[in-house]
């Protein structure tokens, strides 16, 4: 019997989704602010600011919030309560001031609380606060920000401004990013200058690039409804696609304040391969001596570590990995590099060279001295070095039966002493402050919500954090999902994934089944914490009737370099996509309440590719799909994403990466949703697509449907909660076979951190 949606279920499942989770439980991210020194932080419990120290294994409020809220009432005017601070970016231990005082902003004002005099008074004459991608020194005692393409400073108090470059021209400026993915995403998201520069330790200089794109190729997105009414707007973007002649370009560049000196690094303009670049440099020495940078070639198979001389400009190679297939710095694509450069000079370094992910060492020079890990597992993330005692604190994956949980280990730096910290079935995601001491460790499983503790060295508890509470989350219908092991396509691989029973479960009845996918090869979708980039979505649906699997098949980071490497070559994710079909059906086996003749599959982004892959190459076992922004023609793509994850396009390669060829297979029911000025994945993709099935006369009943939402980007930013409504709807109208009910989906409030960059 067909399942009848109510209002009520629309609403509950809305409650499942990622910002209205996270109010149900509060407590359950430590997001921890350093201080300067590194010992004590503070972080948010719910609507509380907490401050903790490790060397005092003390635990309270940052401040009397009461009072504060009392002061601030009879300040500004406005009625404020404890519970609900205004607290515009909050400013800690400010320069000149007492370690009790805090700085923020609210009600348009700046304002200085003191908690040991109880007093909360305007900040007047302290010049402009820190804006939005401006950059404040360590000192506090300059901002760097961006102006008409050129580097600009400005002292703290406002009294002095002054250009560090003047020769900015279009589309050849300093401190930016590539116009591909952020110049019409940027504006809309409130972000209209980013400054992308680094401060050397002693605030006297900055370490910024040049972008060089006057000869790329443009792509237009016509903005059909602005705002103010007035007739359609075209933006133009730089956007280069693989295989073209004509790239970006970069060089880096040291800023001195004091002379407003500008050295350019030597050897000449490169082809800037990813955004991600762009971040891979550092100051290095207590007072910025030198500075270090990574390259990465053009095709992703050779990555660089060279030292650049802040005075001279001069640069000089000192490691050179190459691998037949791309050499990452570090596991994901995401994440910074696992790399150090100590104070001796050596350096850490991570690689996949023996198959997995470990570290070596080397000499300041770039001779290898040793590794220092080793085994069928891999780091995942340097923690802390401790430079006098030689020991290294990291966190690892594939020492557990369940090989993507991380568990904290230790080992000298001349790879003996290796000690795990932790030993149990708890994923530990575990952070440590920039100078080292302790670590923050927030353990939790699918079932359990994270566990914040602050652990010493040998991993002995030295403050309590957080327990949160799941009641409030459960009562709200909130299940935890299975984790499940099951095997590949290819008979022997063990591959992992998650499934969520339908709300109200009934083993009795038979649901159907929706894949929940994002195919990597940059991320893995089915982590085994408790929350994740994806966490809400999926249990909404649940809370619809559905259920929901999500699984990381082969070509997913995260386990062996040739567990990676099924998707090189291969950006069609064919032998994900087929682990994807055995495990939905070895799953229908084990359990028979699960209707494997009802699949749909959705996704974003990548997940909006294989959406649409699946659908067309599998349509005897996908019946229905929402493809969310899904880049449907990879060669039409950005450069580093083709060329450094799939290699080079050829004929013969060129259907891997396309999903146009296969659209005289369509059978089910697809909806394609794309952002109308999204400039990461161009909407031409879905156009393509479309004219693509059109052209292939499919059967009558294998009609496409489009959405196009007006004013967004990528991420939909804004309007997600109508593309969240229009994808349940069509799940609900074709795998239940009913009609959905008239419910909208409010805005959705701001998305808590765990929910916007995805976890390493």
């Amino acid at each position: 019997m067909p399942v009848r949606l109510t209002d009520a279920d629309y609403a509950r499942a809305e409650q499942m989704l990622a910002p209205y989770r996270a109010r149900l439980i509060p407590d359950a991210a430590v997001v921890p602010q350093w201080s300067a020194d590194g010992s004590p932080f503070r972080y948010r419990s719910g609507t509380r600011h907490v401050l903790v120290d490790p060397a005092t294994g003390s635990r309270r409020d940052a401040f009397d919030h009461e009072r504060l809220a009392a002061a601030l009432s009879e300040a500004s005017g406005h009625a404020v309560v404890a519970d609900d601070l205004p607290l515009g970016s909050p400013e800690f231990e400010a320069p000149g001031r007492d370690p009790d005082v805090v700085r923020f902003s609210a009600f348009d004002t700046g304002w200085e609380w003191s908690d040991r005099a109880g007093t909360c008074t305007p900040v007047e004459d302290e010049g402009p606060p820190v804006g939005p991608g401006e950059i404040a020194s360590p000192d506090r005692e300059w901002v760097a920000f961006r102006r008409d393409g050129d580097v600009w400073v400005r002292s703290r108090d406002g009294r002095q401004e002054f250009a560090l470059t003047d020769d900015a021209e279009p589309h050849w400026d300093y401190g930016g990013f590539p116009e591909a993915a952020t110049k019409v995403k940027l504006p809309l998201l409130g972000m209209g200058s980013l400054l992308l520069a680094g401060w050397s330790p002693d605030s006297t200089r900055l370490i910024t690039h040049r972008i060089d794109q006057r000869e790329l190729p443009e792509q237009v997105l016509v903005e059909a409804a602005p705002k103010g009414g007035e007739r359609p707007v075209a933006h133009r973007v730089r956007y280069p696609v693989p295989g073209d002649e004509a790239q970006a370009t970069m060089t880096w560049h040291i800023l001195d304040v004091g002379t407003r000196r500008n050295v350019t690094a030597s050897g000449g303009p490169e082809v800037l391969t990813s955004p991600y670049a762009l971040s891979r440099r550092w100051w290095t020495g207590k007072n910025g001596d030198a500075v270090h940078v990574l390259h990465q070639s053009r095709d992703g198979r050779t990555l660089e570590l060279r030292r650049l001389d802040p005075g001279t400009g001069s640069m000089t190679t000192l490691i050179t990995e190459t691998a037949r297939t791309r050499v990452d710095p570090s596991p994901y694509l995401h994440v910074p590099p696992l790399l150090r450069v100590l104070d001796s000079g050596e350096i850490l370094w991570w690689s996949q060279r023996d198959g997995w992910g470990h570290l070596y060492r080397y000499a300041a020079g770039g001779e290898l001295l040793g590794r220092v890990t080793g085994g069928q597992w891999l780091v995942r993330r340097v923690l802390w070095v401790d430079q006098d005692r030689r020991q290294v604190w990291f966190l690892a994956c594939g020492l557990h039966a369940d090989p993507y949980i991380r568990q904290i280990c230790r080992v000298d730096l001349d790879g003996g002493g290796f000690v795990r910290i932790t030993d149990d079935d708890l994923d530990h995601d575990a952070l440590a402050p920039p100078l080292g001491g302790y670590l923050l460790d927030r353990a939790s499983t699918v079932d359990v919500a994270p566990r914040a503790r602050v652990l010493g060295g040998d991993g002995e508890v030295l403050v309590e954090l957080e327990d949160p509470d799941t009641a409030a989350l459960e009562a709200a219908g909130w299940a935890p999902p299975e984790r499940f092991r099951t095997t590949a396509a290819d008979g022997r691989t063990p591959i992992y994934g998650l499934l969520w029973r339908p709300h109200g479960f009934d083993p009795a009845r038979r649901y159907p089944v929706v894949d929940h996918v994002y195919p990597g090869p940059n991320i893995h979708r089915a982590s085994p914490a408790f929350g994740d980039l994806f966490t809400g979505e999926p249990e909404a649906l649940a809370a619809l009737g559905f259920a929901v699997v999500a699984l990381d098949g082969r070509g997913t980071p995260g386990r062996s370099q040739a567990f990676l490497d099924h998707s090189y070559g291969d950006l069609g994710m064919a032998a994900a996509l087929d682990d994807h079909v055995a495990a939905i059906r070895e799953l229908g086996r084990r359990h028979p309440w699960l209707d494997t003749d009802r699949v749909g599959i959705t996704g974003h982004s990548g997940g909006g590719f294989f959406t649409a892959r699946a659908l067309l190459t599998h349509p005897e076992f996908f019946s229905v799909g929402v493809a969310q922004a899904g880049p449907h023609d990879f060669s039409i793509y950005l450069p580093f994403w083709v060329e450094q994850n799939h290699g080079e396009i050829t004929e013969s390669t060129r259907p891997k990466l396309v999903n146009t060829p296969h659209t005289g297979n369509l059978r089910g029911k697809l909806l394609l949703i794309d952002g109308e000025l999204d400039d990461n994945v161009l909407p031409h993709h879905s156009m393509r697509l479309v004219d693509a099935l059109i052209d292939a006369d499919a059967d009558a009943d294998a009609d496409v449907d489009m959405l196009v939402i007006p004013g967004v980007e990528h991420n939909f930013t804004g309007r997600f909660h109508y593309v969240t409504r229009r994808t349940w709807d069509y799940l609900v109208r074709h795998l239940h076979g009913t009609e959905p009910p008239a419910y909208s989906l409010a805005p959705f409030p701001e998305m808590p951190s765990w929910a916007v960059d995805p976890s390493d």
